[in-house]
């Protein structure tokens, strides 16, 4: 049976340069994919174009991830789709193309817009679509940095389909660039549905690099002596959507259940709804295999239609925020540190009363070491070393350039203990708030350009299917006499992550048999005693019996998000350790022997 063979070599805009050189070396490759646009990223990009008109897209693809391997690329005919483009993919070509130049390689680049809808910033103000997850009016124009529209995988087929070599995006989703390769390669039709869930299930596994591979487990021990040399994923894709996922032989990290089942939940909600432009997924029944020592086959994806609307995401500017870290050792460490905060922010306060400027919009707080993440779980007693970390919001930039120069001047009138490395003092810096909303897909055409000219994709039609049934709920387990409280640790494995101003946990269970127990403990009460003094608005839970695993999906809880937030942890990338100090009550025959 034909297989596609994808390297996923990039999950964020940073990541490492060396997984381009490693993935080439494994060989037998038929593409290399990078995903760069996180939401944040988003943001970056837009400040940096409207202060460089040539800006605006990850530079660090053209220079790091492309240029010192072109050559490589162009003897094994590996082909390479990457939305590197940011809000300027017509940038990114060229400079890419200069790089090819310069090596008289016959590489060809193409590139995909229409994502970029600031040319429709006006019309779209007056329409003032809703913004889709809290409902707010349409940002002031004027603050807006950027529009985009998250397009899909068929614009980026139809690139490959014209001869691209490399294929450069502007915002797509993030599995696109894994399943434009995939219906390129096995002709996949829009009404596909089944295979293009499986897919795209692979482009998420792909999209975040090393995760799927031992980086950000829950038994980091098992990975810890790879971390230096952790590889890069590989999907081995089938034409029916079923795929297996693999690493570069002598590298580090993990191929499991385990790391693949977090990857597949990470920053989802209903995974019987996980909307995408070309199909909406449903993951609920996947099963996940270990067929090998660093082999994990992924199969049971399911598509159900396709959406009639596209998500698109504004970026506006919506005030200024800054904060520092204070660091406090000895006793009474988390006393001193707490009242060094209090005072910072009372001497703020009264400089912009002097100034007539307005409070703070908002501020934090956090005592780091002394679990202040931990709410209701948090341990007794006094901490010893911990840092405060301090940070406020106002409309003007002066507002906080006066909190970041008061807590400064603090430093001498402060309890004893504080000390600290660091440089210069930070500086304000505009908030970048997201605004999300849907446009009918018909919309929002693409436009696929290269050497050769440019053609339009036309949207697709809308095709949703009938709504899938959720599955029923374990059976509630019978706890005897003979039963013990563990923490869930001992029974699953868990990840979270952020969509905006929500949070994702996905929990997967260790053994079948464990799954009734978490889902039974994970109920309402015990969420709120996790996350209550985050301040969810509203929590949903939903179980993937295929996997045997639980989402848990905790709305509005980020403090805005990860553009705007002031908390510590603005993308819930440690929500699932709290919840893993959590306690399940199991009988004892059941938990047998765990860690």
């Amino acid at each position: 049976m034909k297989t596609v063979r994808i390297g996923g070599a990039s999950g964020f805009w940073g990541d490492a340069a060396l997984a381009t050189p490693q993935l080439l070396a494994a060989g037998g490759l038929d593409f290399i994919v990078y995903d760069y646009l996180a939401e944040i990223t988003m943001a970056i990009l837009a400040r940096a174009r409207a202060g460089d008109a040539a800006a605006g897209y990850a530079g660090d693809f053209v220079t790091a991830a492309m240029a010192p391997n072109l050559g490589e690329i162009a003897r094994q005919g590996v082909r390479i789709v990457s939305n590197a483009g940011g809000v300027n993919p017509e940038g990114c070509a060229a400079a890419l193309r200069a790089e090819i130049g310069k090596r008289g390689l016959p590489l060809k680049v193409a590139v995909v817009t229409g994502d970029d809808l600031m040319g429709r910033l006006d019309e779209l103000a007056r329409a003032a679509p809703a913004e889709m997850f809290l409902g707010t009016p349409f940002p002031p124009v004027d603050k807006v940095g950027s529009v985009n529209a998250y397009l899909g995988a068929f614009p980026i087929a139809a690139a490959l389909d014209r001869g691209a070599d490399i294929v450069i995006t502007g915002r797509c989703v993030d599995s696109a660039v894994t399943l434009g390769a995939c219906i390129h390669a096995f002709g996949w039709t829009p009404d596909g549905f089944d295979a293009l869930a499986g897919g795209s299930l692979a482009g998420h596994i792909l999209e975040c690099g090393p995760q799927a591979t031992g980086g950000n487990f829950t038994d980091w021990e098992q990975v810890a002596d790879g971390l230096a040399t952790i590889g890069y994923p590989i999907a081995e894709i089938g034409p029916d959507g079923a795929f297996e996922v693999t690493k570069p032989g002598g590298t580090g990290g993990l191929v499991s259940r385990g790391t693949v089942a977090e990857q597949m939940l990470y920053e989802t909600g209903d995974p019987q709804a996980y909307v995408l432009p070309d199909v909406i997924c449903d993951f609920s029944g996947v099963q996940i295999a270990e067929t090998g020592p660093v082999r994990v086959r992924v199969s049971g994806a399911r598509g159900r239609g396709a959406p009639a609307t596209l998500k698109c995401c504004v970026t506006w500017e919506n005030g200024y925020r800054g904060g520092q870290l204070f660091s406090f050792y000895g006793i009474d460490a988390e006393a001193k540190a707490g009242a060094f905060a209090e005072a910072a922010l009372v001497r703020a306060r009264s400089v912009l009363r002097g100034m007539n400027q307005p409070d703070f919009t908002e501020t934090s707080v956090e005592i780091i070491g002394a679990e202040s993440q931990f709410g209701a779980q948090r341990h007794s007693g006094p901490a010893r070393e911990v840092a405060a970390k301090i940070a406020v919001r106002h409309p003007d930039p002066r507002g906080v350039g006066v909190f970041l120069k008061e807590v400064t001047g603090l430093g001498l009138a402060a309890a004893p203990g504080l000390s600290g490395f660091a440089g210069t003092r930070p500086r304000p810096t505009p908030v970048m708030a997201l605004y999300s909303f849907l446009l009918p897909r018909e919309e929002v055409p693409a436009t696929v350009s290269d050497e050769t000219g440019s053609v339009v994709v036309a949207p697709l039609p809308g095709t949703e299917g009938v709504p899938a049934v959720p599955p029923p709920p374990p059976p509630a387990p019978a706890v005897t006499d003979d039963a013990v409280e563990v923490p869930l640790l001992r029974l699953a494995f868990a990840r979270s992550g952020d969509k905006g101003d929500n949070a994702n946990i996905g929990v997967i269970a260790r053994r079948p048999e464990f799954l009734p127990f978490i889902w039974q403990a994970l109920d309402d009460a015990a969420l709120q005693a996790v996350f209550g003094h985050f301040g969810p608005a509203r929590s949903e839970k939903f179980l993937l019996p295929g996997s045997h695993s639980i989402n848990i999906l905790l709305h509005n809880v980020l403090g805005g998000g990860g553009t705007s937030s002031l908390r510590n942890d603005p993308q819930a990338k440690g929500y699932a350790q709290l919840l893993l100090c959590a306690p399940v009550r199991i009988d004892r025959r059941v938990l047998g022997d765990t860690r």
